[in-house]
Protein backbone atom coordinates (compact mmCIF):
# COMPACT_ATOMS: atom_id res chain seq x y z
CA UNK A 1 0.00 0.00 0.00
CA UNK A 2 0.92 3.62 -0.73
CA UNK A 3 0.73 5.66 2.49
CA UNK A 4 -2.31 8.48 2.02
CA UNK A 5 0.10 11.46 2.13
CA UNK A 6 2.74 10.13 -0.42
CA UNK A 7 0.20 9.05 -3.08
CA UNK A 8 -1.69 12.52 -2.49
CA UNK A 9 2.15 14.08 -3.18
CA UNK A 10 2.35 12.00 -6.47
CA UNK A 11 -1.55 12.81 -7.91
CA UNK A 12 -0.32 16.39 -7.30
CA UNK A 13 2.65 16.25 -9.27
CA UNK A 14 1.39 13.83 -11.93
CA UNK A 15 -1.26 16.21 -12.43
CA UNK A 16 0.67 19.35 -12.46
CA UNK A 17 3.10 17.52 -14.99
CA UNK A 18 0.63 16.91 -17.74
CA UNK A 19 -1.11 20.09 -17.14
CA UNK A 20 1.96 21.35 -18.03
CA UNK A 21 2.60 18.37 -20.87
CA UNK A 22 -0.90 18.90 -22.41
CA UNK A 23 0.12 22.35 -24.35
CA UNK A 24 2.07 20.47 -26.54
CA UNK A 25 1.12 17.05 -26.02
CA UNK A 26 -0.93 16.57 -29.42
CA UNK A 27 1.82 17.90 -31.99
CA UNK A 28 3.23 15.94 -34.45
CA UNK A 29 1.09 13.19 -33.05
CA UNK A 30 -1.13 12.72 -36.13
CA UNK A 31 1.75 11.53 -38.37
CA UNK A 32 4.86 9.33 -37.66
CA UNK A 33 5.64 7.53 -34.67
CA UNK A 34 3.00 8.88 -32.67
CA UNK A 35 0.15 8.04 -34.85
CA UNK A 36 1.56 4.47 -35.25
CA UNK A 37 1.47 3.48 -32.01
CA UNK A 38 -2.15 5.31 -31.26
CA UNK A 39 -3.44 3.74 -34.38
CA UNK A 40 -2.03 0.28 -32.91
CA UNK A 41 -3.33 0.56 -29.53
CA UNK A 42 -6.54 1.62 -30.85
CA UNK A 43 -6.82 -1.20 -33.46
CA UNK A 44 -6.26 -3.72 -29.99
CA UNK A 45 -9.20 -2.07 -28.00
CA UNK A 46 -11.61 -2.06 -30.81
CA UNK A 47 -11.51 -5.71 -31.80
CA UNK A 48 -13.32 -5.95 -28.04
CA UNK A 49 -15.36 -2.74 -28.00
CA UNK A 50 -17.48 -2.37 -31.16
CA UNK A 51 -20.77 -2.25 -30.35
CA UNK A 52 -19.95 -1.92 -26.46
CA UNK A 53 -19.34 0.34 -23.67
CA UNK A 54 -15.53 1.47 -23.56
CA UNK A 55 -14.37 3.43 -20.67
CA UNK A 56 -10.28 4.64 -20.97
CA UNK A 57 -8.35 5.16 -18.30
CA UNK A 58 -5.72 7.77 -18.52
CA UNK A 59 -7.15 9.29 -21.88
CA UNK A 60 -5.09 12.39 -22.13
CA UNK A 61 -6.15 14.49 -24.86
CA UNK A 62 -8.46 11.86 -26.68
CA UNK A 63 -6.33 10.62 -29.50
CA UNK A 64 -7.02 6.66 -28.43
CA UNK A 65 -10.58 7.71 -27.06
CA UNK A 66 -11.26 9.46 -30.53
CA UNK A 67 -10.68 6.43 -32.18
CA UNK A 68 -12.49 4.08 -30.14
CA UNK A 69 -15.69 6.14 -30.01
CA UNK A 70 -16.15 5.71 -33.95
CA UNK A 71 -16.81 1.91 -33.44
CA UNK A 72 -18.15 1.75 -29.67
CA UNK A 73 -21.70 2.23 -28.65
CA UNK A 74 -20.28 4.54 -25.81
CA UNK A 75 -16.77 5.42 -25.14
CA UNK A 76 -15.99 7.48 -22.06
CA UNK A 77 -12.77 8.83 -20.60
CA UNK A 78 -11.39 9.67 -17.18
CA UNK A 79 -8.06 11.11 -16.44
CA UNK A 80 -6.67 13.68 -13.68
CA UNK A 81 -5.30 16.45 -15.91
CA UNK A 82 -7.54 19.05 -16.29
CA UNK A 83 -5.23 20.77 -19.39
CA UNK A 84 -5.23 17.33 -20.95
CA UNK A 85 -9.27 17.14 -20.69
CA UNK A 86 -9.85 20.08 -22.04
CA UNK A 87 -7.99 19.47 -25.18
CA UNK A 88 -10.19 15.93 -25.28
CA UNK A 89 -13.28 18.08 -24.77
CA UNK A 90 -12.80 20.13 -27.46
CA UNK A 91 -12.49 16.87 -29.74
CA UNK A 92 -15.79 16.48 -28.52
CA UNK A 93 -15.47 13.18 -26.28
CA UNK A 94 -17.11 12.34 -23.40
CA UNK A 95 -14.77 12.58 -20.29
CA UNK A 96 -14.53 13.62 -16.68
CA UNK A 97 -11.67 14.16 -14.10
CA UNK A 98 -10.91 11.23 -11.67
CA UNK A 99 -8.41 8.96 -10.78
CA UNK A 100 -7.11 5.63 -12.11
CA UNK A 101 -7.06 4.27 -8.44
CA UNK A 102 -10.08 5.06 -7.69
CA UNK A 103 -13.06 5.50 -10.79
CA UNK A 104 -15.67 7.45 -10.53
CA UNK A 105 -18.09 5.33 -11.49
CA UNK A 106 -20.48 1.58 -10.33
CA UNK A 107 -19.60 -1.55 -10.86
CA UNK A 108 -20.05 -3.10 -13.42
CA UNK A 109 -20.40 -0.02 -15.87
CA UNK A 110 -18.75 -1.44 -18.90
CA UNK A 111 -17.88 -3.67 -21.45
CA UNK A 112 -14.47 -2.92 -21.90
CA UNK A 113 -12.08 -0.62 -19.68
CA UNK A 114 -8.57 0.14 -21.14
CA UNK A 115 -5.27 1.72 -20.77
CA UNK A 116 -1.92 3.19 -22.79
CA UNK A 117 0.65 4.58 -21.29
CA UNK A 118 -0.49 5.69 -18.21
CA UNK A 119 -0.34 2.39 -15.30
CA UNK A 120 3.81 3.12 -15.54
CA UNK A 121 3.19 5.98 -13.86
CA UNK A 122 0.72 5.45 -11.54
CA UNK A 123 2.12 4.31 -7.85
CA UNK A 124 0.65 1.72 -6.72
CA UNK A 125 -0.81 0.42 -9.99
CA UNK A 126 -2.09 -2.70 -8.92
CA UNK A 127 -4.77 -0.55 -7.72
CA UNK A 128 -5.60 0.64 -11.13
CA UNK A 129 -6.05 -3.36 -12.33
CA UNK A 130 -8.33 -3.40 -9.09
CA UNK A 131 -10.62 -0.72 -10.07
CA UNK A 132 -10.41 -1.15 -14.01
CA UNK A 133 -11.85 -5.01 -13.38
CA UNK A 134 -14.22 -3.69 -10.84
CA UNK A 135 -16.21 -1.49 -13.22
CA UNK A 136 -16.06 -3.87 -15.95
CA UNK A 137 -18.92 -6.53 -16.10
CA UNK A 138 -18.57 -10.04 -16.04
CA UNK A 139 -17.49 -11.53 -19.69
CA UNK A 140 -15.98 -8.20 -20.63
CA UNK A 141 -12.36 -7.23 -20.97
CA UNK A 142 -9.43 -5.17 -19.56
CA UNK A 143 -6.91 -3.99 -21.85
CA UNK A 144 -3.61 -2.33 -20.71
CA UNK A 145 0.16 -1.87 -21.69
CA UNK A 146 3.35 -2.01 -19.55
CA UNK A 147 6.64 -0.52 -20.48
CA UNK A 148 8.51 -3.75 -20.83
CA UNK A 149 11.92 -4.30 -19.19
CA UNK A 150 12.99 -6.46 -22.31
CA UNK A 151 12.37 -4.14 -24.56
CA UNK A 152 15.27 -2.22 -26.96
CA UNK A 153 12.94 1.07 -25.71
CA UNK A 154 14.17 0.47 -22.26
CA UNK A 155 18.04 -0.37 -23.51
CA UNK A 156 17.75 3.29 -25.23
CA UNK A 157 16.08 5.16 -22.41
CA UNK A 158 18.77 4.24 -20.25
CA UNK A 159 21.30 4.88 -22.35
CA UNK A 160 19.65 8.18 -23.30
CA UNK A 161 17.94 9.72 -20.42
CA UNK A 162 14.67 11.48 -20.19
CA UNK A 163 12.96 14.03 -22.64
CA UNK A 164 11.83 17.18 -22.02
CA UNK A 165 8.04 17.47 -22.22
CA UNK A 166 7.24 21.13 -21.35
CA UNK A 167 9.13 23.78 -20.49
CA UNK A 168 8.82 23.00 -17.04
CA UNK A 169 8.92 19.48 -16.76
CA UNK A 170 11.55 16.47 -18.48
CA UNK A 171 9.96 12.85 -17.99
CA UNK A 172 12.01 12.08 -14.96
CA UNK A 173 9.44 14.54 -13.07
CA UNK A 174 7.21 11.63 -12.35
CA UNK A 175 7.53 7.78 -11.59
CA UNK A 176 8.14 5.73 -14.27
CA UNK A 177 8.02 1.77 -13.64
CA UNK A 178 9.68 -0.68 -16.48
CA UNK A 179 8.21 -4.72 -15.48
CA UNK A 180 8.71 -7.76 -17.40
CA UNK A 181 5.35 -9.30 -18.65
CA UNK A 182 6.10 -12.13 -16.09
CA UNK A 183 5.75 -9.77 -13.56
CA UNK A 184 3.07 -7.95 -14.48
CA UNK A 185 0.51 -10.75 -14.77
CA UNK A 186 1.36 -11.94 -11.54
CA UNK A 187 -0.24 -8.95 -9.95
CA UNK A 188 -3.51 -9.46 -12.22
CA UNK A 189 -6.72 -9.28 -10.11
CA UNK A 190 -7.76 -12.38 -9.54
CA UNK A 191 -11.37 -11.85 -10.88
CA UNK A 192 -9.21 -11.97 -14.47
CA UNK A 193 -7.94 -14.02 -17.17
CA UNK A 194 -5.32 -13.08 -19.86
CA UNK A 195 -6.75 -14.17 -23.08
CA UNK A 196 -4.14 -12.32 -25.30
CA UNK A 197 -1.38 -10.42 -25.42
CA UNK A 198 0.05 -7.97 -28.59
CA UNK A 199 3.23 -5.66 -28.18
CA UNK A 200 3.68 -2.04 -29.74
CA UNK A 201 6.98 -0.57 -30.97
CA UNK A 202 9.11 -3.71 -30.98
CA UNK A 203 11.86 -2.88 -33.57
CA UNK A 204 11.70 0.62 -33.30
CA UNK A 205 15.04 1.95 -32.75
CA UNK A 206 13.93 5.94 -32.61
CA UNK A 207 10.68 7.84 -33.50
CA UNK A 208 12.47 9.60 -36.63
CA UNK A 209 12.70 6.00 -38.31
CA UNK A 210 9.03 6.30 -39.22
CA UNK A 211 8.79 9.67 -41.12
CA UNK A 212 11.84 8.33 -43.34
CA UNK A 213 10.83 8.08 -46.92
CA UNK A 214 10.33 4.42 -48.00
CA UNK A 215 12.23 3.12 -44.65
CA UNK A 216 9.42 4.88 -43.02
CA UNK A 217 6.54 2.77 -44.75
CA UNK A 218 8.43 -0.32 -44.32
CA UNK A 219 9.23 0.26 -40.81
CA UNK A 220 5.18 0.34 -40.01
CA UNK A 221 4.03 -2.60 -42.07
CA UNK A 222 6.91 -4.55 -39.92
CA UNK A 223 5.58 -2.96 -36.55
CA UNK A 224 2.05 -4.61 -37.66
CA UNK A 225 2.99 -7.37 -39.01
CA UNK A 226 4.72 -7.98 -35.23
CA UNK A 227 2.22 -6.90 -33.18
CA UNK A 228 1.02 -10.46 -32.36
CA UNK A 229 4.23 -12.68 -33.23
CA UNK A 230 6.18 -14.18 -30.80
CA UNK A 231 8.35 -11.30 -31.15
CA UNK A 232 5.73 -8.87 -28.82
CA UNK A 233 7.60 -10.39 -25.88
CA UNK A 234 10.41 -7.85 -26.59
CA UNK A 235 8.24 -4.79 -27.18
CA UNK A 236 8.50 -1.40 -25.80
CA UNK A 237 4.64 -1.37 -24.71
CA UNK A 238 3.40 -4.72 -24.00
CA UNK A 239 -0.06 -5.22 -24.32
CA UNK A 240 -2.36 -7.26 -21.95
CA UNK A 241 -5.82 -8.41 -22.97
CA UNK A 242 -7.70 -9.64 -19.76
CA UNK A 243 -11.33 -11.50 -19.67
CA UNK A 244 -13.42 -10.33 -16.45
CA UNK A 245 -14.57 -13.49 -14.71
Amino acid sequence: MVPAMAATADTSQNRNYYDAFSAGYDHGRDRGYHKLIDDQAAAIVSRYAAGKDALEVGCGTGLILQRVATVARSAKGVDLSPGMLEHARSRGLDVQEGSATDLPFPDASFDVTYSFKVLAHVPGWERCLQEMARVTRPGGHIIFDIYNRNSLRYLIKRLWGPRKTSRSYDEAAISTRFLSPAEAASVLPPDTRVVARAGIRITTPHPVVCRLPVIGKVHDRVEWALMESPLAALAGFYVFVAEKL
